[in-house]
């Protein structure tokens, strides 16, 4: 009977992966709930309700996001309207380069990989994405596409946060 049960358990779990959403193919559902807010070297997630500044990013198939920079000041929340105006999936995710290197490193090893966090959106074709950035911490940080080939293709981005005096 244990014998029964974990190979009914084991069909289980593989045919739950036959069923989860690749990571190329569509736009990730965000989560229900509180924001996982956790301090990042490039700051945290912000609150809706203290937005200073929205600012609109287009994501193409040419590979590229415009605007290509950003400068924000430091304690700005800011919301980023992401819209995909190309015919496939892009994301944006904000980091330090390191970060989002190892990050498109794992993606092109890990191409159906999924994740969901407050500093990346996941905007399918003709879609549009949000995120909420609090900018806490001075310095140049990126912004990229870290879909297998669209980092690599040079779809990345800079955000220049201007210490408060």
């Amino acid at each position: 009977m244990k014998k029964i049960n974990i190979a009914i358990f084991a069909a289980l779990i593989a045919g739950a992966s036959t069923f989860a959403m690749a990571h190329g193919d569509e736009a990730h559902a965000k989560k229900a709930g509180p924001v996982k807010k956790e301090q990042k070297e490039w700051g945290i997630a912000g609150d809706a309700k203290a937005v200073t500044r929205t600012v609109t990013f287009t994501m193409t198939d040419t590979m590229r996001f415009n605007p290509e920079k950003l400068e924000v000041k430091q304690g700005e929340t800011i919301k980023f309207v992401i819209k995909n105006s190309g015919k496939i999936m892009h994301e944006m995710v904000l980091g330090t380069k390191k970060d989002l290197d190892e990050h498109a490193a794992l993606m092109v090893k890990f191409p159906g990989m999924e994740h969901e966090e407050p500093y990346m959106a996941h905007v399918g074709p003709g879609k549009t994405g949000e995120i909420i950035w609090t900018f806490n911490k001075p310095g140049t940080f990126d912004y990229a596409c870290l879909i297998a080939g669209h980092y690599q293709a040079g779809m990345v981005g800079k955000v220049t946060v201007v210490a408060s005096k």
